[in-house]
């Protein structure tokens, strides 16, 4: 019986069946017949039929041997064969059955397949595949015609690429390879099989065959790229191939396969990537494109004109998986230009270890009191009754960066007191930069300055989008980015414009970026904040006057809280904007008066809805927030509009001032004239000017303060000039702290005039031995000395 002939439509279906050569010389009749196939095609598409590759099913199998003698044609004949039914699996090598026995006892292997036909002579069984074996023929016959096709199809596919994978593991020419490998390619277009792996089988192929030959030259790797191409347009590449994308657009940026291959992969990678967590290879290759784009002689013009490729000429991007996978490459970049940094930490404590008191073991000072030493009880007897924990400060180092934490131990407690209560506010920030040593010693090298300064800017661009910058925002709380990267002065400098565009932005959803920053809302969460992780620092900590990335005078810190601000008005809820306002006392009080101090509008209007909303309760803190305001014109005459509506503050004033007075954080000379100039301080008692910019002139408007007792000038540049002139007029001071102040013998020898000091601490001063003794000698009441770090010591 003749298997091999036929006519009509199976004729046609061998004709479109691929037959090209694998890796050997072409003959002429097969040159002939690559050329039927080709011409041919077109009518596999005209068909519209298409299958889904197979990967086992039910299927009848008869084998027929061929007929050596009379007898053995009389068995094979139709009349007495004989079917068997089986669960036959298409595996990667050979066609196996799930029950081994009778026909399919032994698997078939592709290699074993001489040929795959359909059965379509007169009177042939009916939906048959007959596959040519040595020594005899396996017929397979299928349900309905469909199936049939499904099963030639998926027969023929897994055999060609079996045959390329074998033929591509040991190539030895390569311009042999590069035409093996376009012909898998067209196959793969061509095929009448829709599935994943049609398109992912050739790519897996090629990966692997340039992952074990790594001595191709340049021209071969972009002649595999160019050849591979059509099949990534609509396929993500695989993890080896994207190693491989990656190496070509490090040694080849201004290559034209970067541009004009490169470019369609990355733009379907970052339109239809879910999650880059689980093909991190795919976001490495997206991050070096960009960077190959940035080598061009455009520079960032060329990543401007993709990011805005990306986005679309609409004013709403249609893809809404761009933004995040940018964000995501962007992320990934500026922390691999720190890596080092990271990698070398001498187990640093982070932020949220620091603030949970967390201390590095190293070598410096311990930990001191934030406020003078203890003073007698009976000094000042009102000390005594005070709730409220005193604050401790805390010096860490990581790496080369001094962080000063303010950090109140009972952080649950309500700031403000009862009226007449004497508990001492928490003005100060939660985290200050020393003044000596604002930002870490980075020394970034020039590849990782080029990526940062890259991808910095496609953050600034990607802020310009009106509809993405809400989901940045969203995207960028809590703050990313590792702490060596915040303390970085060129980083944070940079990354400022991105948080001023939040800050210009009105809507809602941008002002609630600001307000997801636990370290200004802490313990009073408004309820659809709830979902950020406590202990995260955020934007209002870092750009506020103080913090670690506040290049100015607060003007960035000014305008989110303006438009925090103006969005709760908006809103009119009273209740979220008390909250708003409560948020900001109990944590950035101490920057809202210093820029209400140096005339901010934003400033003095907060402050004044403070007192409106009767946020402070503290008589000391209200009546230093009164002074603020009326060292100003605006802040007066807002002042003034708000007496007539509160005639008890005018009261309040008229008593004769606070007796507790602290500066905020970075304020200089001017900004404590201007405020002491302001109204009446005849009782102000308790000074702390700590960790503030004033320096020896600020004498003359101290000595003016006539029953100051406390004076807390700790870590400040307050010098022997300035010591001299309080020793002649402050003869009734007590306590007095200079701990860390420029201060030498010459000035603290001054001392020895002001009888009345029990508390005096000179830690960290140029303070000698001799001196020490003399002045013990001269001040009879002195009860506590801290002289630690000194000579003295």
């Amino acid at each position: 019986m003749d298997f091999t002939g036929g006519s009509g439509g199976a004729g046609d279906l061998r004709q479109i069946e691929e037959s090209k050569p694998l890796l050997g010389e072409m003959s002429a009749t097969e040159g002939s017949k690559m050329g039927a196939a080709r011409c041919r095609r077109p009518l596999l598409h005209c068909n519209g039929m298409r299958y889904k590759l197979l990967q086992e099913g039910d299927i009848q199998v008869c084998v027929i041997r061929h007929p050596r003698t009379f007898l053995s044609k009389i068995l094979s004949s139709k009349f007495l064969r004989r079917w068997e039914p089986h669960h036959l699996t298409l595996a990667d090598n050979s066609l196996v059955s799930a029950t081994p026995t009778g026909y399919m006892e032994n698997s078939i292997s592709y290699s074993a397949i001489e040929d795959v036909q359909l059965l379509s002579w007169e009177n042939a069984p009916k939906y048959c595949l007959q596959l040519t074996i040595p020594g005899g023929t396996v017929l397979l016959q299928a349900a309905n015609s469909y199936l049939r096709d499904q099963w030639f199809h998926s027969l023929q596919w897994k055999k060609k690429i079996y045959k390329y994978k074998k033929v591509l593991s040991n190539p030895s020419r390569w311009e042999v390879v590069l035409k093996e490998i376009r012909t898998l390619v067209d196959m793969a277009l061509t095929s009448p099989l829709q599935d994943d792996s049609i398109h992912q089988a050739p790519l897996e192929i090629v990966s692997k065959l340039l992952s074990e030959n790594t001595n191709l030259t340049t021209q071969d790797h972009e002649s595999i790229i160019v050849a591979i191409a059509p099949l990534l347009e609509n396929n993500h590449p695989p993890p080896d191939l994207c190693e491989f994308f990656c190496k070509h657009c490090r040694e080849r940026p201004r290559s034209m396969v970067v541009i004009e291959v490169f470019t369609p992969v990355v733009q379907r990678i970052l339109k239809h990537n879910m999650d880059f967590g689980k093909c991190p290879r795919l976001r490495l290759f997206t991050q070096e494109y960009i960077l190959a784009l940035n080598e061009l002689n455009a520079g960032m013009e060329v990543v401007k004109k993709f990011i805005h490729s990306m986005h679309g000429p609409t004013g709403q991007c249609p893809h809404p998986r761009v933004l995040p996978n940018l964000v995501a490459v962007c992320l990934a970049a500026i922390y691999s230009c720190y890596e080092e940094f990271i990698n070398s930490r001498d187990n640093s404590p982070s932020l949220k270890e620091i603030r949970n008191g967390c201390q590095q073991q190293c070598d410096r000072k311990p930990n001191l009191p934030l406020r003078l030493l203890h003073t007698s009880p009976d000094l000042v007897s009102q000390e005594a009754s005070m709730t409220e924990s005193r604050l401790k400060s805390v010096i860490v180092t990581s790496n080369e960066i001094h962080v000063e934490v303010e950090r109140n131990n009972t952080a649950n407690q309500k700031m403000t007191a009862n009226v007449g209560n004497d508990s001492e506010p928490n003005l100060i920030d939660c985290l200050m930069v020393s003044p000596t040593c604002s930002t870490m010693s980075i020394e970034l090298s020039t590849q990782a300055d080029r990526i940062l300064g890259c991808y910095v800017e496609i953050l600034k661009m990607l802020s310009d989008y009106d509809d993405w910058r809400p989901a940045l925002a969203s995207l960028l709380q809590p703050i990313p980015f590792p702490k060596e990267a915040l303390a970085h002065e060129k980083f944070t400098k940079e990354l400022k414009y991105v948080i001023q565009r939040f800050a210009e932005d009105p809507r809602q959803e941008v002002s609630l970026f600001f307000q997801l920053s636990r370290v200004i809302i802490k313990g009073i969460v408004h309820s659809c904040l709830l979902s950020v992780r406590a202990g995260k620092d955020g934007w209002f900590q870092l750009y506020s006057p103080g913090g670690v990335a506040c290049d100015d005078d607060g003007e960035l810190f000014a305008s989110m809280v303006r438009v925090c601000n103006n969005v709760h008005i908006l809103m009119g809820s009273c209740y979220k904007t008390k909250k708003f306002l409560l948020s900001l006392a109990e944590n950035k009080l101490g920057p809202c008066m210093l820029l209400a101090l140096r005339g901010n509008q934003t400033m003095v209007e907060i402050l004044c809805l403070m007192l409106e909303y009767n946020i402070i309760d503290n008589n000391d803190t209200q009546l230093q927030i009164i002074s603020t305001l009326e060292s100003t014109d605006v802040g007066k005459r807002m002042y003034e509009q708000l007496c007539d509506r509160q005639r008890e503050l005018k009261e309040l004033q008229r008593k004769g001032g606070p007796t507790r007075l602290t500066l905020p954080s970075k304020s200089t000379d001017a900004d404590l004239a201007r405020l002491l100039s302001s109204g009446s301080f005849g009782n102000l008692e308790n000074l702390s000017l700590a960790f503030t910019n004033v320096t020896s002139a600020c004498a003359e408007h101290l000595i003016k303060l006539p029953s100051l007792k406390q004076l807390n000038l700790w870590s400040t540049q307050f010098g022997d000039a300035g010591l001299r002139l309080l020793s002649e007029h402050l003869t009734m001071l007590q306590v007095l702290n200079l701990c860390e102040t420029p201060v030498t013998d010459a000035g603290l020898l001054a001392l020895s005039s002001m009888k009345s000091l029990c508390s005096l601490n000179m830690n960290s001063t140029k303070l000698s031995a001799d001196t020490y003794e003399d002045l013990k000698a001269k001040l009879p009441n002195l009860k506590e000395v801290d002289v630690r770090y000194t000579e003295a010591w």
